[in-house]
């Protein structure tokens, strides 16, 4: 029996997965300005690209107005009130940040971002394909907008740990669900949880994808 609770329509699945996405991807803008020593503007400002950066991108690509962050202005201010909460409280406890903190709410986000972007792609009519590129769009984007901002190269791309890999991996999940017709809110589970999965494997078994490099003689040549 595929669980679908009664009444829930595909706009309110949707509209779930971004909202706690959108809370865990700011989380890890939060983790990463603050481990930088960023001051208040600089730490709501990585929070909300992080947040906001992927699916907003995503939006322009579908064409979809109003963009996700307009059409629900409050979870702006939810960011912003959870940033200056946590200013607080990492304060008052010396709370000292650290990668592996915000790798956790980043592997989260990425897994809800991935099953929402493809979910919201497949309800326009978009092919597999394309599903599966939006979800990693909305995934990976807000990521890498926080490591540009904050003068990193984004992680996304140099610790060769699976993370884009496993959002490609996940929107498939997406793909095949809704292919076999399963209700909403299962698909969505089931993308996000094996995104994420994949990545918290890699995370803590120290996964690593081959590393591109040129030998000496290649590179004199």
């Amino acid at each position: 029996m595929i669980f679908n609770p009664r009444g829930l329509s595909l706009t309110d699945v949707v509209t779930l997965i971004e909202a706690l996405a959108t809370v865990a991807f700011a989380l890890s803008g939060l983790f990463e300005a603050a481990r930088k020593r960023l001051d208040a503007v600089g730490i709501c400002v990585v929070a909300g690209l992080a947040a906001f950066g992927g699916g907003t991108l995503r939006d322009v690509l579908l064409d979809r107005r109003p963009f996700f962050w307009v059409e629900h202005a409050g979870w702006a201010w939810a960011i912003l009130l959870l940033c200056v909460a946590a200013m607080f409280v990492m304060r008052a406890r010396h709370f000292a940040p650290t990668e592996r903190a915000m790798q956790w709410p980043d592997a989260l986000g990425l897994g809800l971002f991935t099953a929402g972007g493809s979910q919201l792609a497949l309800a326009y009519g978009m092919p597999g394909i394309v599903a599966v590129l939006m979800g990693m769009v909305s995934a990976v984007f807000g990521g890498v907008l926080r490591d540009v901002v904050c003068n990193e190269i984004p992680s996304a791309f140099r610790d060769h740990r699976p993370y884009a890999l496993c959002s490609f991996i996940g929107g498939w999940v997406m793909v095949a669900a809704d292919r076999l017709d399963w209700a909403s809110l299962t698909a969505v589970l089931a993308s996000a949880f094996v995104t994420t999965s994949l990545r918290g494997l890699a995370l803590v078994l120290d996964l690593r994808l081959p590393e591109w490099s040129l030998d000496a003689d290649d590179h004199r040549a």
